[in-house]
């Protein structure tokens, strides 16, 4: 049985303390958002805020992650502890005293809450290493947002000797400060297809000496949003959607080609991958019975992030533990965003878990969700994601 005896009020007190060093981190880091995997502001930020901790320091090659070790010197498991830290290419509309200060760059998924609760966990389990056994590995992610900065990361070696992992994820549309997760898929896979159809340009006036690309086109985009309501098992979980169409530049030109894309996402990893091959089919039938030929891809980004049953279940005791059966939420359903924890995750047993940050003036159906240019935090409880950071690592 796993001892819980020092997670409770005195660690979330703890916690609390710090929660001045919080704000103020994730403030700075709010005011100056970087989008990608090279973020040398940002990871200037985060060292800084690690030193003096007695942390072995890592910066990246390929990327600018930081991996900071804490060793308590005594045998016990190696726990993974992961913030994200970039940002997204948004024009950030809310105004406010740290509002972005850099053109088209927001941090509009929390990813600045993440950095500041994770490195004042660092510095609680620091000072507190007595408390516990084993070694604790705090990993700095940037790339997150499309750029698959945790597999660089890996290949790295940040997952080197790791015994388990743990993530925390913010959510604007959840009461602040609850803490949710659940045991097997968390959230979905996301892939991106782009498909382009080529025929035959001329005037608009005479088709029949054209071969029109956008009639297949369009009709490609019901063929391929019948990929989910009939290629897959109805009990089965599955999004397709074409998000994006571009073809022609005036009224009395027929384009030679047309483009579409779109995203999809799934749980599972064999309806992943049978919608991956009805995309390629669609594409190519639709176009040759119009008389078109076209290429097709589909990209794969991160796969399902799937929790860990038994780190799922440890996360719900250490949780309620931590804040009280009334602060945590064991979730029944699956959200379909998707996260690069995903990569992490499928090398390690671990959980995510998500922490609401809802804004007190609205309630969570009305707060601008994540990826808004109008999202909003609400600061008030990150002791909260402090103090479950820490819990994770000290739990045997």
């Amino acid at each position: 049985m796993t001892n819980l005896a020092p997670i409770g009020e005195d660690l979330l007190e703890a916690a609390r303390s710090l929660q001045g060093e919080t704000i103020e981190l994730r403030r700075s880091i709010h005011a100056e958002p970087e989008i990608g995997l090279q973020l040398p502001e940002t990871q200037k930020k985060i060292v800084e805020s690690l030193t003096g901790l007695g942390l072995d320091i890592t910066l990246g090659q390929s990327t600018t992650s930081v991996v900071a070790d804490l060793d308590t010197g005594k045998p016990g498991p190696t726990v993974l502890l992961r913030g994200d830290m970039d940002a997204l290419p948004l024009q950030e509309d809310y105004v406010s005293d740290f509002q972005s200060k850099v053109d088209g760059a927001m941090h509009a998924c929390g990813h600045d809450s993440h950095v500041a609760m994770l490195a004042s966990a660092a510095r609680l389990l620091s000072e507190n290493k007595d408390s516990f056994t084993g070694k604790v590995r705090f990993m700095f992610q940037p790339g997150e947002e499309g750029y698959h900065g945790a597999k660089y990361m890996i290949e790295e070696g940040v997952l080197d000797g790791v015994d388990r992992a743990f993530a925390i994820h913010v959510v604007t549309n959840m009461p602040n400060g609850l803490l949710s997760t659940k045991g097997g898929a968390l959230l979905a896979s996301a892939d991106r297809f782009e498909i382009t159809v080529h025929g035959k340009g001329g005037h608009a006036s005479a088709p029949h000496h054209c071969i029109d690309p956008i009639p297949p086109a369009a009709a490609m985009v019901g063929g391929l949003h019948n990929i989910v309501s009939r290629d897959i098992d109805p009990s089965q979980s599955a999004v397709l959607t074409v998000a994006h169409i571009e073809a022609g530049t005036t009224n009395n030109i027929i384009p030679a080609s047309a483009f579409l894309e779109g995203t999809i996402r799934t749980f599972d990893e064999g309806v992943r991958t049978k919608i991956k091959d009805a995309v390629n089919r669609v594409a190519h039938g639709t176009s040759q019975a119009h008389g078109c030929t076209c290429t097709s891809e589909v990209i794969s980004g991160y796969p399902v992030t799937i929790n860990n049953e038994e780190q799922a279940l440890l996360t719900s005791r250490v949780a309620s533990a931590l804040v009280g059966a009334d602060g945590f939420h064991m979730a029944e359903d699956p959200a379909l965003a998707a996260e690069d924890f995903s990569y992490v995750l499928n090398q390690v047993p671990g959980a995510m878990a998500m922490m609401g940050v809802c804004p007190d003036d609205v309630s969570p159906a009305e707060a601008a969700p994540n990826h808004s240019n109008f999202m909003r935090v609400n600061e008030s409880a990150f002791y909260n994601g402090v103090g479950l950071y820490a819990a994770m690592a000290m739990v045997g």
